[in-house]
């Protein structure tokens, strides 16, 4: 496992489209039917990373407060399953349906997603406002595995709140860290470069 930081795609962007299978149900979803009314939220995650595990509970908490004032989550898994078939479209089924996931889950096996966001980490968290123009990219909160920070998600409820209030975003915004996305060989941004 590499420790990896969000690499903080610069705020006002367009959220780059998409259509990607929903491991939940078989369909492809686009991400203009998926987005909110009111903003839209994409994490890039997987099973296996204990950064990931670490949240999942606050995640899902998340996803239905945030769900309740017209903003959608959308969950995306880039990783190889050739270095990590854990995180395959059959296993990302059984941890949806076992979580009981409110949002889909939505696979990346070319990782053309992964890049056009430049995710780097898992989780890697992007909102979204209504227009799709990114106002918020970095950390759930301070909280992570083994530094008994509790798990509250302070970093993006406030960044939500203050979207919704039209209120300008927090001058710092801090990136996220987890496990390093893990590429297809010869996949790396690097190696793309």
């Amino acid at each position: 496992m590499a420790l990896t930081e969000s690499y903080m795609l610069p705020l006002g962007i367009s959220a780059p489209s998409f259509s990607l299978p929903n491991v939940i149900n078989g369909n492809k979803n686009k991400l203009e039917s998926l987005k909110g009314e009111n903003g839209t939220l994409i994490i890039f995650m997987c099973n296996h990373c204990p950064y990931v595990i670490h949240l999942i509970e606050g995640i899902l908490k998340t996803s239905i407060d945030l769900f309740e004032k017209g903003i959608n989550t959308i969950a995306i898994s880039s990783n190889s399953i050739q270095s990590h078939p854990q995180d395959g479209p059959e296993e990302m089924k059984k941890l949806a349906q076992l979580k009981n996931f409110p949002f889909p889950y939505l696979y990346d096996q070319t990782q053309e997603v992964a890049h056009s966001y430049k995710a780097a980490c898992t989780p890697d968290f992007y909102l979204f406002n209504r227009q799709l123009n990114l106002v918020y990219r970095g950390r759930y909160d301070q909280s992570r595995p083994g530094n008994k920070i509790p798990v509250n998600g302070k970093d993006l409820h406030l960044a939500a709140e203050l979207m919704l209030s039209n209120s300008p975003q927090a001058d710092k915004q801090y990136p996220s860290m987890g496990c390093n996305i893990k590429w297809h060989f010869g996949n790396t941004p690097e190696e793309r470069n």
